[in-house]
């Protein structure tokens, strides 16, 4: 199974651990991601708040490149997702917008026909690879890891797809209100899904650089709920998120009282952990809330 890589901005600097993860777990499923030549930013959430139509430009740079190689794109990053899939429903569904667009394009010496589709990884593992594929590759016991699925805002919006013009348009992968298929992977490695409510509630990403108390806030009701149910660790799918939870968690304990000690990983590094790679292969040792005891003691086959 190939398909066009677009890794994103996040995942190749900040957030390079979920990348780390990503290459050590997807050979063994059979996927290749060829990493698209020359791409770009997808001018992110914030950038398309402040002009909509220059980060529907740039992210349709990327869907022009992408579309020569006749497959699907994938991306790790929810806001990348989240963004190149409403470039391409407003391609398809405004005539305004996909006029300005061509020209744009044009410009740089690119043309686009709206056919390419844009899916997370997390999509592609659950539905082209397969849970028995999960299930199959799974070498370590995890029964004892209670895992809290974290989806955040951004994976579950786009309800649509978006294929060509004039083509009925498939639905998202998963309920936007209540998603579930990250809590059937965990299940797949042998983990204990951790039932809570704050899993699709926001984090507050787009807001730590502006009203830093109130983002921190947001993160506090997602742990708080996550600990309060017995989660000895968050699973997300977002280098955003991840990062919120992750780095802003103890100023998250200093503003709040609060005592929180959390690990926030990565969903490829819980698969990697499931097929008995180690922590330093995955990333996880670079993580700003280290690993708590329960998770040292699965690794150490406690």
């Amino acid at each position: 199974m190939k398909y066009t890589y677009y890794p994103g901005c996040s995942v190749k600097s900040t957030a390079n651990l979920y990348q780390e993860s990503i290459d050590a777990v997807v050979p063994a499923m059979g996927v290749e991601l060829e990493e698209l030549d020359d791409w770009n930013c997808c001018g992110a959430t914030a950038y398309m708040s402040v002009n909509e139509m220059m980060s529907f430009a740039i992210s349709a740079r990327n869907l022009a490149m992408a579309e020569k190689f006749h497959r699907d794109v994938v991306t790790p990053c929810s806001a990348c997702y989240l963004v190149l899939n409403k470039t391409n429903r407003y391609f398809n569904d405004y005539p305004e917008v996909r006029k300005k667009l061509g020209v744009a394009l044009e410009a740089g010496g690119l043309s686009y026909s709206g056919n390419i589709r844009v899916r997370h990884i997390l999509d592609v593992i659950i539905n082209d690879v397969g849970l028995e594929k999960i299930t199959g590759l799974a070498s370590r016991k995890l029964e004892d890891l209670n895992v809290a699925p974290y989806y955040g805002c951004q994976i579950v919006r786009p309800m649509y797809y978006g294929f060509g013009a004039g083509e009925e348009n498939e639905e998202g992968f998963d309920d936007p209100d209540d998603p579930v298929c990250m809590d059937r992977l965990i299940e797949a490695t042998g983990a204990t899904c951790v039932k809570y409510s704050m899993k699709t509630k926001c984090c507050g990403s787009s807001l730590i650089g502006t009203e830093e108390k109130q983002a921190l806030k947001l993160c506090r009701g997602i742990l708080a709920d996550a600990e309060n149910n017995g989660a000895h660790c968050i699973v997300t799918i977002c280098p955003l998120c991840q990062m919120n939870l992750d780095v802003y968690q103890p100023k998250v304990n200093s503003l709040f009282g609060t005592k929180f000690d959390i690990p926030v990983i990565y969903f490829t590094q819980l698969i990697g952990l499931a097929m008995g790679k180690q922590p330093k292969e995955l990333g996880l040792e670079r993580l700003a809330v280290k690993m708590t005891r329960p998770m040292k003691q699965i690794l150490q086959g406690a």
